[in-house]
């Protein structure tokens, strides 16, 4: 990996706790297999060994929770579950993007994002679109923008597929 990325890793890992306190987090971007979720699994856990709160979803499955709150039969209701999304200190959000989008989705998601950023809540993101331009034709400008503004610059973490090259490939 860049060491300019282990860098910057390392150094929100070191301040964990003063950067989830101030909302900060950080947001990894790149071809897929590149270790993007490892070091974000990395934060998530450094932040849950300094006693911080953290849910990590992969976005397709957030998604799934989400619309099985609105079924009759769920343990969970939605505001219940939106409150505990909004609450955690870290909410870890893997493979954003990679949802199938509609209007619904981009609702929900702007949702989330927007509380979070409203009460200075971490995030730490991955995603492979590659651009910013495809993060706002996916998930909307207004939902890239607060990101821009918990995260900081997107981190960009490129080169070969590493589990392709672990099987041999």
């Amino acid at each position: 990996l860049d060491p300019l990325v282990l860098r910057e890793v390392k150094a929100f890992v070191e301040r964990v706790d003063q950067r989830v306190e101030a909302g900060q987090g950080l947001w990894f971007y790149g071809d897929v297999g590149t270790g993007k979720t490892s070091l974000a699994m990395l934060v998530s856990k450094a932040a849950l060994d300094a006693g911080r709160s953290v849910a990590i979803y992969s976005v397709p499955r957030l998604v799934a929770e989400i619309r099985d709150t609105y079924d009759t039969e769920s343990a969970d209701s939605y505001m219940r579950l939106f409150r505990r999304l909004c609450a955690v200190d870290l909410l870890h959000l893997d493979d954003l993007g990679a949802e199938r989008t509609t209007d619904w989705v981009l609702e929900q998601l702007y949702s989330i994002v927007n509380e979070r950023w409203q009460d200075r809540r971490s995030i730490v993101v991955t995603t492979n679109l590659a651009s910013l331009d495809e993060l706002r034709d996916q998930l909307g400008a207004r939902t890239v923008s607060r990101l821009g503004e918990i995260c900081g610059d997107p981190i960009p973490i490129m080169g070969p597929d590493l589990r392709m090259l672990a099987d041999g490939a």
